[in-house]
């Protein structure tokens, strides 16, 4: 099959004569003519129709033209990146804990982006998996979250995995429910006031050489009866608002985000627990633009949201 007869049986198509697709090609008539016959003889089928007003492709014909003109895309796609280069894709990678703070800094990052190729990618999930991410899938970025008291733990970890770490900030959990969660009208909320409320937590926490039980005993309280255990944060809002009964232990949490599902942010008097979000990258590996912007605006975000929630 002749690609040059593919792209004369196109215009033909477009011009619905041979005599305007003579005059787009600068072909004569009976060339084009002649190719068309043999483009149909080497495939055994009709493109065209020929009548008196043009013409007219036949349903084969139709069937034909979308595989044309996705094989002539592809071959002035490929024309043009050997001719004059790839071209410049911006590309961002980063894999995060499920924060509010750090959402929020990627949705107004996302604004920054200019008009070029991007290729971006955003995914949430815990310490583990984002280190998991960062060694196996050429994630570019992470933030991991883990309590100070592990401190030694995840920075011996980092260090033997050729990390660079650097701190994002350091936070106590703070508590979210609905306005209508009777708790919310309380001055001081103590760990006994929970007791008989329902607990969302996400159901993967993680620290490096510990196993899992211990580090779920550690991170949850033992004085909850009822808790309901989520993988992402679409999911908790909506609970949240719906019911309740129910109440989260998170990082502090925008404004906006509690107007929108009806939430109130608590302080529990007793949790002084804190904990640390740690930028992580490989040794070695040169920040881009795109990186600098992303940092840059997860550094006013998060001044901005914890100062606020400052109470």
């Amino acid at each position: 099959m002749n690609i040059l007869h593919m792209k004369y049986a196109v215009e033909v198509a477009k011009a619905g004569s041979l005599n305007k697709a003579s005059e787009t090609l600068l072909i004569a008539v009976p060339n084009i003519s002649r190719s068309i016959k043999e483009l149909e003889a080497d495939l055994g089928i009709t493109i065209f129709d020929r009548t008196t007003k043009g013409m007219c492709l036949t349903h084969e014909g139709e069937e034909f033209m979308n595989f044309a003109k996705g094989i002539l895309n592809q071959i002035e796609s490929v024309e043009k990146y050997y001719k004059y280069g790839a071209p410049n894709k911006q590309k961002f990678s980063i894999s995060v804990p499920r924060a509010s703070y750090i959402s929020e800094a990627f949705a107004e990052f996302s604004r920054m982006l200019t008009k070029d190729s991007a290729e971006i990618f955003y995914k949430e999930t815990n310490s583990q998996r984002t280190i998991h991410n960062m060694l196996n899938h050429d994630y570019k970025l992470g933030i991991i979250r883990y309590a100070e008291n592990y401190d030694k733990y995840f920075k011996s970890m980092l260090d033997e995995k050729g990390f660079v770490y650097e701190l994002v900030t350091e936070f106590s959990y703070s508590l979210i429910m609905s306005a209508d969660n009777p708790l919310a009208q309380k001055g001081e909320i103590t760990f006994d006031d929970l007791t008989d409320y329902i607990e969302i937590a996400h159901a993967d926490p993680f620290v490096p050489s510990m196993p899992l039980s211990k580090v779920v005993k550690e991170e949850l309280p033992d004085n909850i009866d009822r808790r309901i255990y989520i993988f992402e944060r679409a999911s908790q809002f909506d609970l949240l608002d719906k019911n309740p009964e129910t109440f989260m232990w998170v990082s502090p949490v925008p404004k906006s985000l509690l107007e929108r599902y009806n939430l109130v942010q608590k302080k529990c008097v007793e949790n002084k627990k804190l904990y640390k979000d740690v930028l992580i990258y490989k040794k070695g590996y040169k920040l881009t633009e795109l990186d600098r912007r992303f940092i840059t605006k997860l550094c006013e975000t998060k001044r901005k949201i914890f100062n606020y929630s400052h109470f």
